[in-house]
């Protein structure tokens, strides 16, 4: 019989990191969310759609991809898209090349809630996170989130370079 493994405490230091993460983990999108809610009456979910379908080739995404990009399940994504349809931000259509599949569309309407809206945005997630950081430590938060995300989803789009296509060239 094997006895059970003592577990893995975590050390002084990795338990200030963990406190520091977790807090951070909790108040970074309660912050994003009320800027977006308070200046463009958006959620942050509902912000991160359109973003994403914003920075594609003709708007569009199948809503298997745009919910990865959004880091939210395809129910959820579809509530969302449904709301965001009723405003006349979004429309679905089938998928012209696979009528299996269902695209999502950012319509002009939509394009332009999401310019107006970006800067606001964009200042937030700017003085929230990146006016604390040096850039080294920018880069070293963007090897860190991949990692712990490769942790948990090593085919996570962030961690396989498929997200990559999403992000407009500057």
């Amino acid at each position: 019989m094997e006895t059970p493994q003592e577990p893995r405490w975590l050390d002084n230091e990795e338990d200030q990191a963990w406190i520091a993460l977790s807090s951070m983990l909790m108040r970074l999108p309660a912050a994003l969310d009320a800027q977006l809610q308070r200046d463009a009456g958006l959620s942050h979910f509902e912000y991160q759609v359109m973003a994403g379908l914003s920075m594609v080739p003709e708007r569009t995404l199948r809503m298997s991809e745009l919910a990865a990009f959004a880091e939210g399940s395809l129910p959820r994504l579809s509530q969302v898209v449904g709301r965001l349809e009723k405003r006349g931000w979004v429309r679905r259509n089938p998928d012209p090349t696979d009528g299996r599949y269902t695209v999502a569309t950012l319509t002009d309407d939509g394009y332009e809630k999401v310019v107006a809206t970006a800067p606001g945005h964009v200042e937030a997630v700017r003085s929230c996170v990146f006016d604390a950081l040096t850039r080294a430590q920018v880069r070293q938060l963007t090897t860190i989130g991949r990692r712990i995300v490769g942790a948990i989803d090593p085919t996570h789009p962030l961690v396989t370079g498929t997200l990559d296509r999403l992000r407009p060239k500057k």
